[in-house]
């Protein structure tokens, strides 16, 4: 549950940066997007790629360093192999870690960077998901790998791109659903149920008073890792207001979602309620508003509400 954008799938520098299926440098985003600003400049494969080949890569400690002449220009999303990595092979509906470097093709100067952020991003290896050219530089490389990701900046007045250095750091495949062994609730809480495919409903017709601290709940225990703040987690989730009404839930967008453990990027209750559980476990959270939006209302959810979500812990890394 992110902090700010109840309904986000993917996160805020995935999305502004491009690495997202549904970015600006998306096929299929319905803005400008990077390829859309090529109607007025002829694609030019060769071109992109000698741009790229220009681009001097050095390593300070494992982090990225980036040197080229500006402008740097390109016509289209391009990517260049920099190094094999030495992990396992990066396959189809894993969640990949990307650490990243951005600099602005105008100036060369660096926009942002994940290794001093400290918050990499996760993009799942799937259709729709992640753009369809890093998919094609990912797809069957080794965890370490590294990239250049470029494409253009539809917001630069001189035509320059983003450019990105990008390490693959890790790759785990998600569970589908929670799987463990279930564990029998405490009273006076809301009922969950689960469909066929681990979608889960609920009936607060039994539950007690509402809770005025925060209730953590685990309905399936697994026997995965255990996760920590600051662990980038995949999850399916589904939220209610106290009353029963629903605001949120990525089974019904078809598509689990990942992102940072940590303050600031999530409510508090779900940092507080997850940090310590164990991938593959399903988890009951009842968040009184303190440790949610407060007295601020967000989007359909009104000011001074308890939340209830099921959460899944699919994968972590």
């Amino acid at each position: 549950m992110k902090k700010n954008a109840l309904t986000a799938v993917v996160l805020g520098s995935i999305a502004v940066l491009g690495l997202a299926a549904c970015s600006p440098a998306s096929e299929s985003d319905a803005s400008p997007s990077a390829s859309a600003s090529t109607d007025a400049v002829a694609v030019d494969p060769a071109a992109d790629a000698a741009a790229l080949e220009t681009i001097e890569w050095t390593d300070e400690d494992g982090v990225p360093t980036l040197a080229f002449d500006t402008p740097l220009t390109v016509t289209d999303i391009a990517t260049r192999h920099i190094a094999d990595g030495d992990g396992e092979v990066i396959e189809e509906g894993q969640n990949v870690t990307l650490d990243y470097v951005v600099y602005s093709g105008t100036d060369a100067s660096q926009i942002y960077s994940t290794f001093e952020a400290g918050t990499p991003e996760v993009v799942t290896m799937a259709d729709g998901q992640v753009v369809e050219d890093l998919y094609d530089a990912l797809i069957g490389q080794q965890v370490g790998a590294d990239l250049l990701y470029v494409y253009p900046d539809t917001s630069s007045e001189d035509g320059a791109a983003v450019v990105m250095a990008v390490t693959a750091s890790s790759a785990v495949t998600p569970l589908e659903r929670a799987e463990g062994t279930a564990v029998k609730p405490a009273k006076n809480l809301p009922t969950v149920t689960l469909d066929d495919d681990g979608k889960p409903s609920i009936d607060f017709s039994d539950a007690g008073k509402k809770p005025e601290e925060l209730v953590v709940q685990p309905l399936i225990e697994g026997d995965g890792q255990e996760i920590a703040e600051g662990d980038q987690i995949t999850v399916h989730y589904t939220g209610w207001i106290w009353n029963g009404d629903q605001f949120d839930s990525s089974w019904d967008r078809g598509a689990a979602t990942s992102f940072t453990l940590a303050s600031g990027s999530l409510i508090d209750g779900w940092v507080k309620g997850l940090a310590g559980q164990k991938v593959g476990s399903q988890v009951l959270l009842v968040i009184p508003p303190d440790l949610a939006y407060g007295d601020q209302e967000s989007d359909t959810i009104p000011a001074d509400s308890t939340l209830v979500f099921v959460v899944d812990i699919l994968a972590a890394s």
